[in-house]
């Protein structure tokens, strides 16, 4: 036994004198003395591979030792040999941080040539995550990798004012606006508001709410548990003594923290709260499978069931394939239980499976940067968050070509639907919550203007109907599709847009909205933006800024002027690119 703990206690002294010998290299690469290159940096290596080679061979002597010598109770609490030293290697300082988020996004939605594609049919979407992801590396000083920017999620960030609807009995109401395109006036965009109708917090029907917290070792950074924590207990704040709240936890395990308890209760779901802790690998299958247990415990008949999972999507141990989950996450759908997602962190963010999973539970997905984003999305915006007043939300609209020779749906890639899909209830879509504005812009090329992007085919196509009759006057058809929570069938909305209705001046909010597609696109590469460049995508949003609550307006302006800085900058300064996987 004493020999063992001499043993050890030479070992940790070899390895303290090998460390304050050997100088610290900036890099983690070992720095060659100035005037003899190489020469000290070898001559320190092959003392630092010396020393580790005593340090091996006295373990080695210590481990006979052991075997040699009887056996005592004592034994196993012998402090062991130190392992080691690693051989040190780290990237260049001045090599980017990779960043291996995961991301996937398809490409940009292609021009159509209305003649032979006159229909267009998507799935609303009312997810914000995108801009507030891509948020957070500008203010890092990153240039976001492109296929973290998905366009309607920047556009529908912010509120464009759409009028409301006068009753209840159509739950949203639908407007248009059609006006010249800023970046080239010989084309004009087409902007699609969906308004649905607002419910006060104070009469919200009861809420039964499942905190789903990833407290893995990967959540263990400032940017995620603690800020989860706080953003969950400015939710909490909010609930009444009709709301459940339970909380649970997974990590290796998943583990109830706080079964249902009343909303009034707030110490205990404070308290519980602070206890998460991060450690462990990510087992998020079974954190899902026993949140929805809970929610079905506290089932409330008529009243908000939701799972709000907060994660960084790393999912890494029990089910970890992304199609298992979301049958496991569209099952607890139709039993009336849906899923919010909050992304926070980077680094390991799975951008692409926290978005589907708040798709196959008919739900929304946010990202969660910064506690002011925490309290638009829980506290502000709790009502359209929680309560779903129309489900399975479809849009499609048919172009005339008599008067639209070709048309761009801007953003919207992974919500494209077929045809068919339309009028069949049982294809899934996109909810509306209690006072959410949903916002869809299309460019279009009017006939006779001479701005078509399509050459013509060499053998021709159709030729187009001649304007006559009820067509003459109308740019679209504008149908529309969504089914009440409680429905079983949808219902259909439609009206057609008037070629009459075409504006001379684009209004503030469709200029707003124009500038925010174009701050998307120019972060993916820029390529429908015509002669337009970050300083008309900066002015035109500084011009059309208008009322500004919280200031997002204006940090949307500095955001546009900090891109522009990194992008002309990636020639001499090289800033960092976040790296996606």
């Amino acid at each position: 036994m004493i020999r063992n703990a001499l043993a050890a206690a030479l070992a940790t002294a070899l390895l303290a004198t090998a460390c304050r010998s050997t100088p610290p290299s900036t890099s983690g690469i070992e720095v060659a003395a100035p005037g003899e290159p190489g020469v000290a940096a070898a001559a320190a290596h092959d003392a630092m591979r010396a020393r580790q080679a005593e340090i091996r061979q006295l373990q080695r002597s210590q481990a006979a030792s052991r075997r040699a010598a009887p056996a005592s109770a004592m034994d196993s609490f012998a402090p062991p040999a130190p392992p080691p030293p690693p051989v040190a290697y780290a990237p260049h300082p001045s090599s980017p941080p990779a960043v291996t988020d995961r991301y996937e996004r398809p490409g940009d939605n292609p021009v159509q040539r209305t003649a032979e594609q006159p229909v267009s049919t998507f799935s609303i979407d009312v997810d914000t995550g995108s801009y507030s992801n891509v948020r957070g590396f500008l203010r890092r000083g990153m240039r976001p990798p492109a296929d973290a920017v998905r366009a309607e999620e920047f556009i529908n960030y912010f509120a464009y004012g759409h009028p409301a609807p006068g009753s209840r009995e159509t739950p949203f109401r639908v407007t248009t606006e059609v006006a010249p395109a800023p970046w080239d006036a010989r084309r004009h965009l087409l902007m699609v508001g969906i308004k649905g109708y607002d419910v006060p917090k104070d009469v919200l029907p009861p809420a039964n709410l499942v905190f789903l917290v990833d407290t893995s070792g990967s959540m263990d950074s400032d940017d995620k548990l603690p800020l989860l924590k706080r953003a969950l207990s400015g939710l909490a704040g909010q609930l009444r003594p009709q709301d459940r709240v339970s909380i649970v936890a997974y990590a290796g395990t998943a583990g109830l923290v706080l079964p249902p308890t009343p909303g009034d209760r707030k110490d205990e779901i404070l308290a519980a709260l602070d206890r998460l802790q991060a450690h462990g690998s990510t087992n998020g299958g079974d954190g899902i499978r026993l949140a929805y247990a809970m929610a079905r415990r506290a089932f409330v008949e008529g009243g908000v069931n939701r799972v709000i999972l907060a994660t960084d999507g790393d999912f890494n141990v029990g089910t970890v394939d992304g199609g298992s989950l979301e049958t496991m996450v569209a099952d607890q759908r139709r039993s009336g239980i849906a899923l919010t997602t909050l992304g926070f962190g980077t680094g390991n963010y799975n951008d692409h499976l926290a978005e589907r999973l708040a798709d196959a539970g008919d739900g929304n997905h946010a990202y969660v940067d910064t506690l002011q984003e925490a309290r638009k999305v829980l506290v502000e915006e709790m009502s359209s968050t929680l309560l779903t007043i129309a489900r399975d939300v479809k849009i499609q609209i048919e172009f005339n070509p008599a008067t639209v020779a070709e048309y761009r749906l801007v953003g919207y890639e992974n919500r494209m639907l077929a045809r068919e899909d339309f009028a069949n209830d049982r294809v899934d879509a996109g909810d509306i919550g209690a006072g959410h504005e949903v916002t869809a812009l299309y460019e279009l090329t009017l006939v006779g203007s001479g701005a078509e992007r399509l050459p013509p085919l060499r053998y021709g196509t159709a030729a187009a109907p001649s304007a006559g009759g009820a067509a003459a006057n109308e740019l679209a058809h504008l149908r529309l599709r969504y089914k009440r929570p409680d429905e079983a069938d949808s219902r259909l909305v439609e009206t057609p847009i008037l070629r009459s209705a075409i504006g001379t001046t684009p209004s503030a909010s469709l200029r707003f909205a124009a500038s925010v597609a174009a701050f998307a696109d120019a972060l993916r590469g820029g390529t429908h933006l015509g002669d337009w460049d970050w300083s008309d995508i900066a002015a035109t949003a500084r011009a059309s800024r208008g009322e500004d609550r919280w200031g997002l307006r204006a940090e949307f302006v500095d955001l546009v002027e900090r891109a522009r800085r990194l992008v002309a900058g990636t020639a001499a300064d090289e800033p960092p690119v976040a790296i996606a996987r």
